[in-house]
């Protein structure tokens, strides 16, 4: 029986490798899928000709220094900047969770070779076995008030604290319930910089704490600013967590100096539609607003930025006055960036990679200002392209463990992601 098990273990983990899914293997292997079950289960011995086949597809695909072979999910997903950077040092997206239609569509338009997406992730954290089986678990989820009391009164009150009570209600519920029952060998998730403080401390505290003493994972956490890879200031705070230990260490990794500056991403002065340069009501209003508000001491107003500058974060509001990035135009009045440009800014379209933007301005601005800035994650997902590699070698991906059983008291429905 231990033999058996300890052969099964060897097959789950070639075909984890190899990067198949059980039909795939099936398929490879010339076998029915019911026997592929009996492999996975232990209940059947796959034959040495088999286990060669699998090592030596696993092997190509893990070959050198070339891509590792891994599966991984995208929780609010938005348009997808955490994918990029997964799927670019090997992983495959097996599952893709975002509610927003219009996100949804230059999200399928990018991801030619995707699956079917899902829309609310609440209906999939309520059933999370209907989420296929992966290694990384992604999640960008939208930092919602979570009502927190001191566990010490609740104790006191004879009243649950903990996973169950603290975080229900909040969209990292969802995310907690899915880690859960899966036990990915590691996740990152990603946050605004103010998540840290919210609540005097006490939300942040209380995911930490979930994510490790409930959920066992080893985590950290780090403040990175996109401007060493963009022209443009924006702090978001990343959560790392392998489920077993590893020497990773996101304080120490040494961020590239000299970032580019604004000019690299604008397009020439005659190639932009004047219809992003501001009316004159609307820059006679923002000048009026400005001084306004100077005049009382405040910070207040628009910014404008020329080719030599660093932005302001962009936000989902941009589209209503563009006031946060305001482009200089010598002699004419500023103008806001045009999608494109904000799709280079965020470093979604960089280098070889070019991004379809198939939605309205408005649309397209209100995506890029609720996304996150791609060379930061693909800067982050290389350095734990090692680490991940090594939980996969060692079989780390696959628990033997029993998933944590995490019951869910009825509860109103959450607000809108966002």
């Amino acid at each position: 029986m231990q033999e058996t098990q300890q052969d099964n273990n060897g097959f789950n983990h070639l075909c984890q490798r190899a990067g198949l899914t059980p039909g795939e293997a099936a398929s490879v292997l010339s076998v029915s899928d019911r026997t592929i079950a009996r492999y996975m289960t232990g209940d059947g011995r796959p034959t040495d000709l088999a286990m060669r086949v699998l090592r030596e597809l696993a092997d190509q695909k893990c070959a050198g220094n070339g891509p590792i072979s891994f599966r991984f999910i995208d929780l609010f997903a938005g348009i997808g900047g955490l994918r990029i950077g997964f799927q670019g040092i090997g992983g495959h997206c097996v599952f893709t969770s975002e509610w927003d239609q219009n996100a949804q569509k230059t999200y399928g338009v990018n991801f030619r070779d995707n699956h079917e997406l899902a829309g609310d992730v609440r209906e999939y954290s309520e059933n999370p076995g209907l989420i296929p089986e992966h290694d990384i678990l992604l999640a960008g989820f939208p930092c919602q008030p979570f009502s927190i009391a001191g566990v010490s009164k609740k104790n006191a009150l004879g009243r649950p604290h903990g996973f169950l009570c603290d975080t229900q209600g909040t969209l990292f519920f969802d995310t907690a319930q899915i880690i859960a029952h899966h036990r990915p060998a590691a996740f990152v998730l990603e946050n605004v910089k103010n998540l840290e403080s919210h609540d005097k401390g006490r939300t942040f505290a209380t995911i930490i704490n979930v994510l490790t003493n409930e959920l066992g994972y080893h985590v950290q956490t780090r403040v990175i600013s996109s401007e060493h890879w963009v022209p443009q200031r924006r702090e978001r705070i990343f959560i790392v967590g392998f489920r077993e230990p590893t020497e990773f260490d996101l304080k120490s990794l040494k961020l590239p100096d000299n970032g580019p500056k604004l000019g690299s991403i604008l397009d020439p002065h005659e190639e932009v539609d004047p219809k992003y340069t501001l009316t004159p009501r609307l820059w006679e209003y923002l000048q009026a607003y400005k001084e306004k508000h100077t005049s009382k001491g405040n910070g207040f107003g628009y910014s404008l930025f020329g080719p030599d500058d660093v932005t302001r974060t962009l936000s989902a509001r941009y589209y209503k006055d563009g006031s946060e990035i305001l482009v200089a135009q010598p002699g004419k009045r500023p103008r806001r960036l045009t999608p494109q440009e904000c799709a280079r800014l965020m470093g979604f379209d960089r280098g070889d990679r070019r991004w379809k933007i198939p939605v309205s301005d408005m649309q397209a601005y209100r995506q890029f200002g609720n996304a996150v800035v791609v060379p930061v994650v693909e800067f982050l997902a290389d350095a734990m392209k090692p680490f991940i590699e090594s939980a996969l070698l060692r079989g780390a991906s696959r628990s033997m463990a029993a998933p944590i059983i995490v019951s869910r008291p009825d509860r109103e429905p959450a607000s809108a992601h966002g």
